[in-house]
């Protein structure tokens, strides 16, 4: 049983349905927080809908610096993509999230949290591998996984019995979730991977068709792998946000559309806007190609997939996760310096990179007559990697 419930809360059908099914159920006192992470309108009205569904106080916290500086940046500083196209948008929220609900359980004197996250997806997993992570006797209530509410009618009726606004606007035909770094569609129509998405759905970016036909240029400054400014202006980690998804957004940059492996086993379709994020990873990835010893790069390069994985998964908290941090943030103490990115059509388009660290040496790499490189040294180098070659050749293996 609980007396005091936490209750991650988005104002939406579902959350607003918790509220009073925790205390019809319980018999508890609800405390609702929602994490201001970058949605902008979706805010609006929060606080007044929630107390009017049942809870006794709802906490609606900025934490928009803290998610780009802390989370954010460095799952970026380590270059996570997960399945080579999502760059983990929904996944990197939903630790700090779960973080926050710990902290405002242990403050209030709360002995369970919630969520409305259902049973098939992977943001359960996320929410409660981090509140277990951080509180271990935490008490964990997921309605999804226990009520008898398994349809849209079963819960507009339970919101009409008790009385829960219930929106007469047209019901969008897909779940979406946004923040600073993207918003995320799936489920309803695109459920079916073979249906394009109609154009009304997109938030952050216009079509690369309806984008302007002259290009825009960006420049980005990394200190150790932490973008730092934009076109030579200093910016806090939500403001360069916010700047990136506001030129990526106009330009058409950074829509993605795949079928992704879930955590808990099925398949699922997601569309994804990430235009700063794009443009962001564009832009690491080309200060890098000056700064990083090549040696490290691919060691860190074959690491980036475990990396994501644990982030898709929910093991932000984890001591492996923690650990490879680590190692990815010593990657990028050289990684300093500025990249320049085009921008025209959906495409985000590296067309300069400098560094005042930088390995590249253009007397070394010239295709002109040059003094510190012997080409007649590859002969041996060639032989001698060639060797065992030859040996399994005169073999006939």
């Amino acid at each position: 049983m609980a007396d005091k419930v936490v209750l991650a809360y988005s104002g939406g059908l579902d959350t607003s349905i918790i509220v009073r099914w925790l205390i019809e159920t319980y018999g508890c006192e609800v405390i609702c927080f929602a994490a201001d992470l970058g949605q902008a309108e979706e805010l609006d009205g929060l606080e007044q809908k929630a107390l009017d569904t049942g809870a006794s106080k709802i906490y609606i916290e900025d934490l928009r610096e803290e998610f780009a500086r802390d989370y954010v940046f460095p799952m970026f500083r380590a270059g996570a993509i997960y399945e080579s196209n999502y760059l983990l948008g929904t996944s990197i929220a939903r630790p700090l999230i779960g973080k926050r609900m710990v902290e405002i359980a242990k403050a209030e004197g709360a002995d369970a949290i919630s969520h409305g996250a259902t049973g098939k997806g992977n943001d359960q997993v996320r929410f409660e591998l981090a509140a277990y992570a951080l509180a271990p006797d935490i008490q964990i209530i997921a309605p999804w996984r226990i009520w008898e509410l398994n349809s849209r009618e079963s819960l507009i009726a339970y919101a009409k019995k008790f009385g829960i606004p219930v929106p007469v606007t047209k019901a969008k035909p897909y779940s979406s979730d946004r923040n600073l770094l993207h918003i995320s569609f799936e489920g309803g129509v695109l459920e079916d991977p073979w249906a394009e998405p109609s154009e009304d759905m997109f938030v952050l970016s216009v079509s690369p068709e309806a984008a302007p036909n002259t290009p825009e240029y960006v420049e980005i400054e990394f200190a150790a792998g932490t973008p730092v400014a934009i076109d030579g202006k200093k910016l806090s980690a939500a403001g360069l946000m916010e700047k990136l998804n506001e030129l990526g957004g106009r330009n058409g940059v950074g829509r993605i559309d795949m079928v992704e492996n879930r955590f808990v086993g099925m398949k699922s379709r997601g569309v994804y806007e990430t235009p700063g994020g794009t443009i962001l990873r564009a832009a690491h990835q080309a200060v890098e190609s000056l700064t990083m010893d090549r040696e490290v790069m691919h060691l860190r390069d074959s690491l980036v997939p475990r990396y994501a994985e644990l982030v898709y998964n929910g093991f932000w908290f984890a001591p492996e996760r923690e650990a490879l941090q680590v190692f990815m943030d010593e990657t990028q103490k050289n990684v300093t310096g500025t990249a320049r990115i085009k921008l025209y059509k959906g495409n985000a388009i590296v067309v300069g990179r400098k560094s005042p660290v930088s390995l590249y040496d253009p007397a070394t790499a010239t295709f002109e007559e040059d003094e510190v490189y012997n080409q007649a040294d590859a002969d041996g180098f060639i032989k001698l990697n060639a060797l065992r070659l030859r040996l399994k050749n005169k073999l006939g293996s």
